[in-house]
């Protein structure tokens, strides 16, 4: 996914690095200190990081990743906000999502430690029996969490969504009346460009004779395929980074990409991973079942899209 090529007319742009990936900001912020935006776009980034980050090891997660059995954690507003959209997710995907997922991500090479040996059966049903959504205790009146013992969160899947949702509302917050915000791929627009139409996006590029191309109007889009993330195991099989948490490894009938479209970036971050682990066939079927506006395209190149997609496709 990428942003459109071609600008009707020319705006202010903010960028740097954050959470393993780059982000940028295209606004409309005639006469703005952009210096002090960039400021406040990084503070919230910043702290997305020292709550969620699975790289930090003296992040929230990565303490409580590492926590004795039995203990219970307060959780600072932005952790227990994710964790709580979630594990709503994990119970509607009926698991295709799961935030427990952390140990089987390390152990298949696409977390903190790596990997270079590839796992047996055995050893997928052993970290498989360490996960699971429903181990979750939480206690809502102090935002609390239980580490029943070698549970390890992993907030990958939506944390960056939740990153873009946080900079489009401070932006807002600083009065800047358009942006598109994109962190690691995953975007939100609002607002007109200076010729008054949308912010458009290029939803990915293979060459097609008809790029895929979406109009964000306080929509957010996200994507997740093994375009971008994949390893090969012993016998040169490519393995997706979507991980199933209901097998405890990387999904067998993973789509190359799907993208899905929503009222906010964490939400549409962490659909696509779901839609994702559930395949081609079953995350379409499921998908037009819940209306999600998401839409597929296959080991083959085929594409389909949702109604509720191809009702925003831009012309």
């Amino acid at each position: 996914m990428g942003l459109d090529a071609v600008a009707a007319f020319a705006v202010d742009t903010l960028g740097g690095a954050s959470m393993g990936t780059t982000w940028s900001v295209r606004l409309l912020a005639p006469g703005r200190d952009l210096r002090r935006l960039h400021a406040v776009v990084e503070s919230e980034l910043a702290r997305v990081v020292a709550q969620m980050s699975n790289w930090d090891p003296d992040s929230d997660i990565s303490r409580f990743n590492r926590a004795s059995a039995g203990s219970w954690h307060r959780l600072p507003n932005d952790f227990w906000n994710v964790l709580d959209r979630a594990l709503s997710i994990a119970e509607a995907s009926d698991g295709a999502f799961d935030p427990t997922v952390g140990p089987i991500v390390d152990a298949w090479g696409f977390g903190p430690p790596g990997r270079t040996a590839d796992l047996e059966r055995q050893q997928c049903g052993n970290l498989a029996a360490r996960i699971g959504w429903r181990r979750m205790q939480r206690r809502p009146q102090d935002q609390s969490i239980l580490q029943p013992g070698d549970l390890q969160l992993d907030l990958c899947a939506i944390a960056k969504g939740y990153a873009v949702d946080l900079v489009v509302a401070c932006l807002r917050d600083e009065g800047v009346a358009s942006a598109l915000v994109e962190i690691g791929g995953e975007l939100y627009g609002y607002g007109r460009r200076a010729d008054g139409k949308p912010w458009r996006v290029l939803v990915d590029d293979d060459g097609d004779d008809e790029p895929c191309v979406v109009e964000l109007d306080r929509r957010a889009i996200a994507s997740s395929g093994d375009r971008w993330h994949h390893r090969e195991d012993a016998d040169g099989q490519r393995l997706s980074h979507s991980i199933d948490p209901r097998l405890g490894r990387p999904a067998a009938d993973a789509p190359h990409l799907v993208s899905v479209l929503a009222e906010d970036a964490m939400q549409a971050d962490a659909w696509a991973t779901a839609l994702m682990v559930m395949g081609a066939r079953k995350g379409f079927d499921f998908a037009c079942g819940k209306g999600l506006a998401a839409r597929f395209v296959d080991r083959e190149g085929r594409e389909c899209a949702t109604p509720s997609f191809a009702a925003v496709l831009a012309c």
